[in-house]
């Protein structure tokens, strides 16, 4: 009677760990937009996706982290898809961002250290804009889309939405600047009232435009630098400046009574500070932060059946301010990712290209998530929780993302023949299991690979050969659902 008494509480006590365990990831589901429920197999894929700027040139979408209380730190993903010779207006953040090019060519502009930076960024490159620091980004692209995958970091958001973005120009949207009262801008401009409701009206495409030829706007300073040359863009503003003035002492002349002291100059001044006065070719590009190719790294780890590469901060600087990773995965079809765990950072992948399968365990060793992945699809795995990929019998599965710390990840894998449980081989690990060292020994070693495993359903190794290189990295299409529109 006693013995069913114990088993009886034991069982309960189970029942209440497992119950506790995934009460801890219970998610909200209102504020989702058109997923319905939560499903207990799409507990730990992103689905709340939130369209934050749409229009003719380009629209911005993320997806946002719900994280859950085990979750360390939270993290949101977004998307930039940009049509041609387009620009995101400028503006400034209260969240960090890490852009990733997916495809296409872009330019971006912020203010670093009180000075224009600019940098090129083509694909692969990984470029941090600060929070707080006013940003542009142009598609220099000829003829050619621009896709971008970002990460947005809410830790330093005001809680208003996913994150606040606080434009400097435009009509529509309302630059920051607006909200101030007449004569305030009227003192800090030296301009007429008439003349400042003239300039902050004449934009209305949205926080995306276009630049091209073909829609111009008479009023968009952008179309008379941006796609100048570095080297140019200074004898550019000095012709503007030169011009302007000559038209006014002409003006001054003719009508014989004051002018507005407003000028080109005031309005140049006002945006580029002292880049005029100093007059120093390329100062700007040299001084700003570089960017960091993801491509261009070799992988830390590559088998017949695929490889791996990560960023951190020892590799690109400016992710140690963030604190934030970056890495890529290619399956084989049919290949595994053993088992492994995240013992310094929360893992945040998205799908983009092909398809497989994911497999997330709760601490208590009960399945948290067992699902189909496809591309376009986003997931997250918390730090600590054991996991692994599957690619589909047919067809690779490659994946990006970013971690939640921008030291080395170092991820311990639990399975194979550099494993976790390999190295720790011993009497102790036997008593664990309740075998023999021999046994211990001879269900460990079975397993030769490490890392990226081949499945029963892998295709044989020959038809692999030595093809795997990151110079032939996999483009993707434009995938387009009811709910999210991602380009690649």
């Amino acid at each position: 009677m006693r013995d069913k008494a114990t088993l009886l509480i034991m069982l309960l006590i189970l029942c209440h760990g497992v119950a506790m365990t995934k009460g801890l990831w219970e998610i909200k589901n209102e504020d989702r937009e058109d997923h319905g429920p939560q499903m207990p197999e799409k507990l730990f894929l992103l689905q709340n996706s939130k369209r934050v700027v749409k229009t003719d040139a380009g629209e911005m979408r993320v997806l946002e982290s719900y994280g859950g209380r085990v979750s360390e730190r939270r993290l949101h993903i977004g998307f930039i898809n940009m049509e041609p010779s387009s620009l995101f207006v400028p503006q400034y953040l209260d969240s960090t961002l890490i852009v990733f090019v997916r495809s296409g060519e872009a330019k971006v502009g912020f203010i670093y250290e009180d000075e224009l930076a600019e940098r090129e960024l083509k694909r692969g490159d990984v470029y941090q804009i600060p929070a707080g620091s006013a940003f542009y980004l142009l598609n220099i692209g000829k003829a050619q889309k621009l896709h971008i995958i970002c990460s947005i970091d809410p830790s330093e958001s005001l809680g208003i939405g996913i994150f606040q973005s606080f434009y400097i120009g435009g009509g529509a949207p309302v630059s920051v600047l607006s909200g101030f009262e007449p004569q305030i801008l009227e003192t800090a401009f030296n301009a007429s009232e008439a003349e400042l409701i003239k300039f902050f009206t004449r934009q209305h495409e949205g926080p995306i435009v276009h630049i091209g030829d073909s829609h111009v706007s008479a009023s968009s300073l952008w179309n008379k630098f941006l796609q100048l040359k570095e080297d140019e863009k200074l004898n550019h503003l000095k012709k503007l400046v030169q011009d302007q003035e000559e038209d006014e002492d002409d003006e001054e002349k003719e009508e014989e009574k004051p002018q507005p002291s407003w000028s080109w100059r005031k309005l140049l001044e006002s945006v580029f500070g002292d880049e005029m006065k100093k007059n120093k070719k390329d100062k700007v590009s040299h001084k700003s932060p570089h960017s960091c190719n993801l491509y261009d790294r070799k992988p830390d780890f590559k088998n017949t059946y695929g490889w791996s590469v990560a960023l951190d901060g020892s590799d690109y600087s400016p992710l140690k301010t963030s604190g934030i990773g970056i890495y890529h995965v290619n399956l084989k079809p049919g290949s595994m990712m053993t088992p492994h765990v995240n013992p310094r950072a929360t893992e945040y992948g998205m799908v983009v290209k092909g398809s497989g399968r994911i497999q997330i365990v709760f601490p208590n060793g009960s399945n948290a998530m067992d699902t189909h992945i496809k591309e376009g699809d986003v997931f997250f795995v918390p730090r600590y929780f054991a996991f692994c990929q599957i690619a589909s019998k047919n067809e690779p599965l490659d994946f990006f993302g970013f971690t939640t710390s921008s030291r080395k990840n170092k991820p311990q894998f639990l399975v194979g023949a550099t494993s976790l449980m390999k190295t720790m081989m011993g009497p102790e690990l036997a008593a664990a299991f309740g075998v023999s060292e021999d046994t211990m020994r001879h269900i460990l070693n079975a397993q030769h690979e490490a890392v990226i495993l081949p499945t029963p359903w892998t295709e044989s190794k020959q038809n692999y050969g030595n093809k795997l290189d990151l110079e032939s990295l996999p483009t993707t299409k434009v995938v387009t659902n009811d709910d999210m529109i991602i380009g690649f």
